[in-house]
């Protein structure tokens, strides 16, 4: 996790996480002791697979449920209202023009628990998104990466 535990994530994602949250100790925990009852019934616990895959599922859940409630416990809400289109800040969606490829992409800038940069959802710790923030409309930022610097132009600073 990031400095002093905290979580950065958007609304939208803390929503998703506390409904996810919810579904697991309400419904899904109460499926999974049912399987467990129903595979307890059938008699010998030691040469049965659905009673071994319910207690796997069982532990799954409980760990999902644990590292949900330690995010949740320790998330910092990105202030979107605070957001503006002036420099690049944690929250914002950038169009940038790659100049190596001379195309046109778009990013989130997100915490590093919401990144997803198949869905354009880059960490605000990510080489890209350090260099990002901060900067300016116009302004062309140099990224270091393994394969060398790449350059991006900031085209435009969007709030959500």
């Amino acid at each position: 996790m990031s400095e002093n535990n905290k979580v950065l994530l958007t609304y939208e994602r803390m929503q998703q996480m506390e409904k996810e949250l919810n579904e697991l100790k309400t419904t899904t925990r109460k499926e999974v002791a049912q399987k467990i009852k129903e595979a307890r019934a059938q008699g010998d616990l030691s040469e049965n697979a659905e009673y071994d895959a319910a207690k796997e599922q069982q532990g799954e859940i409980e760990t999902r449920i644990a590292e949900l409630e330690k995010l949740l416990r320790n998330a910092e809400i990105i202030d979107e209202d605070v957001l503006n289109n002036d420099e690049i800040q944690l929250g914002n969606r950038v169009k940038l023009y790659d100049i190596e490829f001379e195309e046109e992409i778009e990013y989130t800038i997100v915490g590093s628990t919401e990144a997803n940069p198949m869905e354009g959802r880059i960490s605000n710790e990510s080489p890209v998104g350090q260099a990002l923030l901060g900067a300016t409309v116009g302004q062309t930022v140099d990224v270091n990466t393994p394969n060398g610097i790449c350059q991006y132009k900031v085209l435009e600073i969007m709030t959500n």
